[in-house]
């Protein structure tokens, strides 16, 4: 087998190491010497997400659930983070039960409102078609200054 030049290559004698015979995309033997790192296999398999599991990744739909991000002052911040903390719970949890408290609460004003409104009109249409009563003598005197 011929060995290369281990001085600098001019274009005209242009050497190459001879090969083994293998090519480049065939397959290696279990014989090259690498052996399969087991615990670095299971920490990239543990990293590696399930292909079936919801990702908020692109911040599109999670489930039926809708992801929006929150930007607060560095006070607001502060206060909900101090707040969470007191009740043991995380700021994200915390704000997520305020904001669907607070719409419940919407909900129902916005119901307690619509029901007025519902009631309003009730009356304005009783109010248009009520009878109206005359009193009984209003008729019995004649009409004066007409014939």
């Amino acid at each position: 087998m011929p060995l290369p030049s281990l001085g600098r290559l001019s274009s005209r004698t242009n050497l190459k190491a001879v090969s083994s015979g293998r090519h480049r995309g065939a397959a290696k033997t279990a014989d090259d010497g690498v052996v399969e790192d087991k615990e670095l296999t299971s920490y990239l398999a543990a990293l590696a997400p399930d292909a079936d599991n919801e990702s908020t990744g692109t911040g599109k739909r999670f489930g039926e659930a809708q992801v929006f991000q929150l930007r607060m002052s560095l006070i607001a911040s502060k206060q909900l983070s101090d707040v969470a903390e007191a009740r043991g719970i995380s700021p994200q949890a915390l704000a997520q039960e305020w904001i669907l408290e607070r719409l419940n609460w919407e909900g129902q004003a916005a119901s307690l409102q619509d029901q007025r409104q519902v009631q309003s009109q009730s009356e304005e249409l009783t109010d248009l078609t009520d009878e109206f009563h005359f009193p009984a003598d209003a008729f019995d005197a004649p009409a004066v200054g007409r014939r």
